[in-house]
């Protein structure tokens, strides 16, 4: 019977890993993951595979088009709730604009 089993090979040389770790720590973003990836002709996918194993990636925060983090609906909603002292169901089927708004209103008071 033969070992169909497919043996591990490391991709990444322990120095490899102390790179990647000091370089990552230092600067944490998307451009430090890429100038790795070319330099150890890597993927950027594989790099960040590696920073994640080793418990070392921080993951991008999401921003909108204007580069502000996003703020989902509920948690304006929790807002507004807070802000007046009351629950209110219907307040979820405000437009975002509005909550915005009435948050603004709320704080300017």
């Amino acid at each position: 019977m033969t070992d169909m089993t497919a043996k591990a090979s490391a991709n990444y040389s322990q120095a490899m890993v102390d790179r990647l770790t000091a370089e990552y720590t230092a600067n944490p973003v998307r451009a430090t993951v890429d100038a790795l990836a070319d330099e150890f002709d890597k993927t950027p996918r594989s790099i960040i595979s590696k920073l994640s194993a080793l418990g070392i990636y921080v993951k991008a925060e999401r921003v909108t088009k204007r580069g502000e983090p996003v703020v989902r609906k509920d948690e304006l909603v929790a807002q507004v709730q807070a802000s007046i002292g009351r629950e209110l169901p219907s307040l979820a089927k405000m437009t975002k604009v509005d909550l915005t708004n009435l948050i603004e209103f709320f704080d300017a008071a």
